[in-house]
């Protein structure tokens, strides 16, 4: 065996939190790497593994999500990324959740880089809820309705936002000082106003987009089958489902970013799949098959339609390495030696 002096360095760089921010990614950069590693995927230049579960002891509200992929092309990662999601965070003034991205050569299997997760984590759901829209919503969406104000909340309605040009934003949360510090934090971002509402209904009843990013603690039927219009985009994404049963038999199409994450513990549609309402033939398409023209997104003004996303590795790898090459050109991060 030859000894660590005889082989080549193997080096990684390291990105954390401040460094992220530095680099002052925007919308469009945002999307634009998501959306490539979307088209990746519809085209099978890539490989994604089902995402797994961590739960560490009774009596935590909390549990560890573990996703892992590989992206072909100029990108050629592979990467797994480990988030903390632990939703009684909030009450000692975290995040709820923490993730950490380590990504890997694929020819040789030396790891190549260690990059703060936390907020590519809420920049990339985001920009799946927003990318979902880009194909899927109702053309000139007027009204959005979102439930929760935090974790990836920001980016849904900023990138939405970016996106469309909507008459009217509206958001609720379950903690009024959390909806009126999300909402505070909208307006001064966005520069236009946001609709804080004191329920579920007046939020989402009538709303070209719904979004559905809650924080349940056990499942609950809090979004009601009655309040979607037809011709709407609805997008549950919450860890526990807040969903009614009969949601799925008023969609003309349902789409997920990922068909092999539909099985499992945890997901807004869970009971659909374990009781059959949602299969594999029932599925319309993934959303990079769309993104990728090989399956239609929307295609008329009267369908209803429901996307589902459970989080993709690929978004992760992609716009991890989007950021490396970023901090690159800017001399943001560290480099360690690790071999």
């Amino acid at each position: 065996m030859s000894s660590p002096a005889s082989t080549p360095p193997v080096y990684l760089d390291y990105l954390n939190r401040f460094d992220i921010e530095a680099l002052g990614f925007t919308d469009a950069e945002i999307l634009s790497a998501i959306e490539d590693s979307l088209r990746m995927q519809g085209k099978g230049e890539t490989s994604i593994e089902p995402r797994m579960h961590i739960r560490p002891r009774a009596g935590v509200e909390g549990h560890f999500n573990v996703l892992r992929g590989w992206i072909g092309g100029e990108i050629d990662s592979a990467g797994t990324k480990v988030v903390g999601d632990f939703v009684d965070n909030y009450k000692s003034g975290r995040p709820s959740e923490y993730g950490l991205l380590t990504l890997f050569d694929p020819r040789m299997g030396a790891p190549k880089a260690l990059i703060d997760a936390t907020g590519i984590t809420e920049m990339r759901t985001g920009a799946i809820t927003a990318l979902g829209a880009k194909y899927l919503a109702p053309e000139k969406p007027k009204v959005l309705g979102h439930i929760g104000a935090r974790g990836t909340a920001y980016w849904n309605v900023r990138l939405l936002c970016h996106l469309f040009d909507f008459e009217e934003v509206r958001v609720h949360s379950r903690r009024p000082e959390s909806q009126e510090a999300f909402a505070e934090q909208l307006r001064a971002d966005l520069g236009r106003e946001i609709t804080v509402t004191n329920d579920w209904k007046s939020c989402l009843q009538d709303a070209d987009i719904v979004v559905e990013a809650s924080r349940l603690s056990e499942p609950q039927p809090l979004l009601k089958t009655e309040w979607i219009k037809p011709g709407a985009l609805v997008v549950p994404y919450g860890t526990m489902s807040a969903v009614e049963l009969n949601l799925t038999d008023i969609m003309d199409k349902v789409v997920m970013d990922d068909w092999g994450q539909a099985h499992g513990v945890f997901g807004a549609l869970r009971e659909h799949v374990d009781q059959g309402k949602l299969t594999a033939e029932t599925l319309h398409a993934e959303l990079g098959q769309i993104v990728a023209g090989v399956k239609p997104g929307r295609e008329s003004a009267e369908e209803t339609i429901l996307f589902w996303h459970r989080g993709l590795s690929l978004s992760d790898i992609a716009l991890g390495h989007a950021m490396l090459a970023k901090a690159k050109d800017m001399g943001v991060g560290q480099r360690l030696r690790f071999y």
